[in-house]
């Protein structure tokens, strides 16, 4: 196997990408393990957050804050989208040698963030009130929910940065700085939220500015440590849009990607709303729990590309068969403790959120199934960010949208014509196992294709680096990656 090439550097110190060497599973627990910690503070804070105007003791409130939510949750996708292309893209220039590329495309992607960022903002508030008329907002739940959104959007000005800072943070293996980006904005949040909707008495409108606050903070600890890692460089025309293309081929699906398992959920809520009121709030638990209990995937999931994109680049391709299984490892480990503890929570649990009669069944049922479920779910996980990473990101669009649509409503559909709820969430766990594994086995397969110089389809042929910086650093053997 090619060794790891002696020139891979970091953006910023100039010491080795620390992702080629050392344990492979360390670096997997380490990133893992710090992005759990931030995703943690989002959704934790994101719960207490909507506890906290529920508290104000008008339902209509709570709501408003729901479909506010479905709102910015298009512009979220957006910067997920951008905050991947620029992680892969950042962590293969790293892995190859290229420190100058790096900055360049980490400096490139701010401006599209910004751009993009600001063009949603103002087409999202110029149909905000169809818009949320559609999905279902009326009366004084629409003025609320249109209130917080005109307080809270224009804010994703600073969302998208902050977010894309703590894509690039991973991408140069700086996990305890990308954790304290998200965790800094969780702190302020917990306390703001409570002194704005109840000290000052501004109820929903407190809420949304806090946020606007959390997402201040965001881009204040994101932007010191990007300038401390040497991440950013004066904008340069030729290079914004230069890297515009390969920028746009990353991102696209990964937006799409992110897409899909809202249409997912919105499915199985349909599903459900058949067998009454009681068995949707057992799913809104599930909904909000989910998160909570399983960040630890979606945290690997934005972990491992980085040290995928890394070994790539350095043309280490023993190293990304081992990411990936110990990947897979890792997830099993976690999985097996997680469902450990829903299973014997999953009663005392219930009656903290006051689930009676088919919302407590279906919640227990979830707590004792949840585990194979999402271990599979994990592997899929795992999958979508080798080959976001990896140059086929369309490859992981595909798998979503196929366990969203064939993996979900066909089992759903089956499964509640015969067991009720609790069918609808075992079909649609069934769906999980043939997507997951199809994920991984292709995640191998992409790796063996691009050891033998195989270009991912739509691959771009690399750019010739034109700095400095790079005159000495050679691409990878055989890796097909571009710059």
């Amino acid at each position: 196997m090619p060794e790891a090439t002696s020139g891979a550097t970091t953006a910023g110190s100039g010491s080795p990408a620390r992702f080629v060497t050392g344990s492979i599973l360390r670096h997997v627990v380490v990133m893992s393990g710090t992005g759990s910690v931030g995703l943690m503070a989002i959704f934790a804070v994101d719960l207490l957050s909507l506890f906290y105007v529920s508290k104000l003791g008008d339902p209509s409130l709570t709501a408003a804050v729901g479909f506010a939510s479905i709102v910015q949750f298009f512009a979220i996708a957006i910067n997920i989208g951008l905050m991947i292309a620029a992680g892969a893209l950042v962590s293969r220039a790293i892995g190859r040698g290229d420190p100058a590329g790096a900055r360049r495309i980490a400096t490139s992607v701010n401006v599209h963030v910004l751009i993009v960022s600001g063009l949603l903002v103002l087409g999202l508030l110029a149909v905000l009130d169809p818009l949320l008329r559609a999905i279902g907002a009326e009366g004084h739940t629409l003025d609320v929910a249109k209130r917080y959104l005109w307080i809270s959007l224009p804010s994703n000005l600073l969302l998208g940065p902050g977010m894309l800072a703590t894509g690039l943070l991973r991408a140069v293996g700086a996990a305890r700085d990308a954790m304290s980006v998200t965790l800094g904005g969780a702190i302020v949040t917990v306390f703001l939220d409570p002194a704005l909707i109840f000290g000052l008495g501004l109820g929903v409108d407190g809420a949304a500015i806090a946020v606007c606050v959390a997402r201040l903070t965001f881009v204040a600890i994101g932007a010191n440590a990007l300038r401390r890692h040497r991440l950013l460089e004066r904008p340069r025309l030729s290079g914004i849009l230069g890297d515009l293309p390969e920028v746009v081929r990353i991102a696209l699906p990964a937006v799409l990607t992110n897409l899909a398992p809202s249409v997912a959920s919105a499915f199985v809520a349909h599903a459900l709303s058949g067998f009454g009121p009681e068995a949707i709030a057992g799913n809104v638990v599930i909904d909000r729990l989910a998160p909570v209990a399983f960040c630890g995937l979606f945290a690997m999931s934005g972990s491992i590309g980085p040290i995928l994109g890394q070994n790539w680049g350095a043309g280490r391709f023993d190293r990304m068969r081992g990411v990936l299984l110990q990947g897979a490892l890792v997830t099993a480990l976690y999985i097996v403790l997680v469902w450990l503890l829903l299973a014997l929570a999953r009663a005392p649990l219930a009656r903290a959120f006051e689930l009676t009669g088919i919302a407590a069944d279906l919640f227990g049922f979830f707590c004792l199934v949840a585990g194979p479920v999402w271990f599979f779910n994990g592997l899929l996980f795992l999958a979508n960010a080798s080959f976001n990473n990896l140059g086929s990101p369309f490859v992981s669009t595909l798998l979503n949208w196929g366990r969203a649509t064939l993996g979900t409503m066909p089992p759903a559909l089956v499964g509640a014509a015969y067991y009720g709820p609790k069918g609808v969430i075992a079909g649609t766990g069934l769906g999980s196992i043939a997507f997951g594994l199809a994920g991984l086995a292709l995640a191998f397969r992409t790796v063996r294709r691009l050891e033998r110089g195989e270009r991912p389809a739509r691959e771009p042929k690399p750019r010739e680096a034109s700095t400095p910086d790079t005159a000495g650093s050679s691409p990878a053997p055989s890796s097909g990656m571009p710059i």
